[in-house]
C-alpha cells in the first residue's frame, strides 16, 4: 500500500501523466463517436471537448481520481500499470467529472 506522502509524488510523476493524458484522449475520442442514447452523454462530450482543448488539465484531475481510487496499491503497481488497466480506469471515471460544467 503507497503512503499518502508516496501516492502525492506520484502527481509529478512523469510516465504515469504521460500515460493517464493519453488514456484521456483516448476516452474523449470514444465519446465524440459514441451513441447519442449513451447515458450522461450531453456532458460526456463537453468533457470530451475539454480533454481535447486542455488535455494536461483533464489529466491532472484524472491523475488524482486514480490514485485516490488505487491508494490501496504499491507505488510499483501503480506506475507498472498496464495501458488497458489506465484506459478502463480512465474510461470509468469519466462521468464523475462529466457534470456539464
Amino acid at each position: 500500500m503507497a503512503t499518502y506522502s508516496e501516492l502525492r509524488q506520484l502527481f509529478g510523476h512523469g510516465d504515469l501523466r504521460n500515460k493517464i493524458e493519453v488514456a484521456c484522449i483516448i476516452a474523449a475520442e470514444t465519446i465524440r463517436t459514441e451513441d447519442v442514447g449513451t447515458t450522461n452523454h450531453a456532458n460526456r462530450v463537453i468533457w470530451a471537448k475539454k480533454a481535447f482543448s486542455n488535455p494536461s488539465g483533464i489529466r491532472d484531475e484524472m491523475l488524482m481520481a486514480l490514485l485516490a481510487a488505487n491508494k490501496d496499491a504499491s507505488v510499483i503497481a501503480i506506475t507498472g500499470a498496464l495501458d488497458a488497466v489506465i484506459q478502463a480506469k480512465v474510461d470509468a471515471a469519466v462521468d464523475v467529472f462529466a457534470d456539464g460544467t
